[in-house]
């Protein structure tokens, strides 16, 4: 039985499964976000931003040049957050491959049995793949490129800070594009086969990671907001028509006049957004909103926000994928 103790008038028993199947069973949870940027965060590939034209809205049909927020550059810092976790509660550790616990390094060694492993999947060539549980894809932004880039210099100094010394100007100089603040990319997460602790390890990920992107050591603060939480039997929408269907709705209230976005109007009209595409997604689902989306959420932080019981939470989890790693993983390689 699992730490996290899902509400009963969300009908837990309907939605998570008990352990990981071997095969797909049809059980989504699809946590929807508003991600707000925070500082000046960069999404970059070949040295200038990510980029996509595409159109504005679902029924406002000019092409809209917009930044995309890569999947990647949204799954790398989270898988990265929930690692961090790992290793200060014992769970893993990357630095010995024969001492305990078990040895696991990013890109470097999967062990292949630990929550991140699990979840998130892994390849390791020859030796072996699992696919992700978790499915995340290109988030786009409300507002235009135009509106939410600025290019900033930058250059790196000599100890008295300045860009000369002895008659010697240092070259490393140049100018770079950064996405502002308050620039908003709406993405949804969608957990595969959920079980309790894969729908608390995700979620919590999420609300811990801070910053994305490249620089992170000086900038790329995000904060993910969560606009709502949909179980079905089957995936929903998109994260580009989920922007697009905010976008209408910010352009009919006149919201789209000023910039940067209101953060209060981006995020409730993603909530009433969410209801009115679902409709069209042809699956069965359960939309948590409200105060149902609170207690679901406050069902999880009461675990995550104290020390002891995160502990207890990350050992469940992990006694949960080694055990789908032996049932699972393992097993099939021992077939080959």
């Amino acid at each position: 039985m699992s730490i996290i103790e899902i509400p009963q008038t969300i009908a837990p028993e309907a939605y998570f499964l008990d352990t990981i199947p071997k095969a797909p069973e049809g059980r989504y949870a699809h946590i929807v976000l508003v991600r707000e940027t925070e500082s000046y965060p960069v999404f970059q590939t070949d040295g200038t931003l990510n980029i996509a034209n595409v159109k504005s809205g679902l029924a406002k049909t000019e092409l809209m040049i917009r930044l995309a927020m890569f999947k990647r550059k949204q799954t790398s810092p989270e898988r990265l957050a929930g690692r961090e976790l790992l290793r200060r509660n014992g769970i893993t550790q990357n630095q010995d491959e024969n001492a305990h616990p078990k040895y696991c390094d990013y890109n470097e060694h999967f062990c292949q049995s630990c929550p991140d492993c699990v979840y998130y999947g892994f390849a390791i060539g020859d030796s072996g793949a699992e696919k992700s549980k978790i499915y995340v894809d290109t988030a786009y932004s409300v507002n235009g490129y135009d509106e939410s880039h600025q290019q900033f210099s930058f250059n790196a100094l000599f100890e008295k800070g300045n860009m000369s010394q002895k008659g010697v100007v240092r070259s490393s100089f140049g100018e770079q594009d950064h996405i502002v603040p308050q620039v908003y990319f709406p993405s949804v997460i969608t957990i595969k086969d959920v079980t309790r602790n894969s729908f608390a390890y995700v979620l919590n990920n999420l609300l811990r990671t801070k910053r994305y992107g490249a620089q992170t050591t000086r900038t790329g603060r995000i904060a993910n907001h969560v606009a709502g939480i949909v179980f079905a039997d089957g995936e929903i929408f998109s994260n580009l028509k989920l922007t697009q269907a905010i976008y209408d709705g910010l352009s009919d209230a006149g919201h789209l006049e000023n910039t940067p976005l209101n953060q209060a109007a981006v995020i409730e009209n993603a909530k009433t957004t969410i209801p009115q595409l679902l409709s069209a997604d042809g699956v069965i689902f359960d939309h948590v909103h409200g105060e149902a989306l609170d207690e679901l959420m406050r069902c999880v932080t009461v675990v995550t926000t104290d020390a002891d019981k995160l502990r207890t939470f990350l050992e469940e989890v992990d006694r949960e994928t080694t055990e789908y790693s032996e049932r699972v993983i393992q097993s099939d390689k021992k077939k080959k």
